[in-house]
């Protein structure tokens, strides 16, 4: 019986992960390849192994947080404002891989770690505005 639910456990976080890979390419697909496929705006181009290795060092966490709110010439959530945390996390965790990462679809721990760098950054940004 154990080896029964050991065995669907793995089966569930194998297909977790395949939706999250699914639905972090459709994302990417539908929002990022305009400027992340081809470079405008300066954007790292996915596959350029070079330039994400410098934002997959800055850890997972922060650099979603980033993109969310917006970063550089990026608008926040790449300029579809009605994206979840966790569909635009799945988005940077596909571009990331596919360009030299080894990432996790975010789980509840890191999704909250995202959520108190984002808290950072409006507050931050919040105080520049009031200035």
């Amino acid at each position: 019986m154990k080896a029964f639910f050991s065995i669907a456990a793995a089966l569930s976080i194998g297909l977790l992960t395949m939706n999250a890979h699914a639905n972090g390419e459709a994302t990417y697909q539908a929002v990022c390849a305009s400027c992340h496929a081809s470079g405008a705006n300066n954007a790292p181009r996915v596959g350029d192994q070079r330039k994400w290795a410098v934002l997959i060092r800055e850890g997972q966490a922060r650099i979603t947080a980033d993109g969310y709110v917006g970063v550089r010439a990026m608008p926040a959530r790449g300029g579809k404002p009605d994206l979840s945390i966790e569909e635009f996390a799945s988005a940077v965790v596909y571009m990331a891989n596919q360009s030299g990462g080894r990432w996790s679809a975010p789980d509840a721990q890191l999704l909250a770690a995202i959520q108190r760098e984002i808290d950072k950054r409006e507050k931050s940004l919040a105080l520049k505005t009031k200035k």
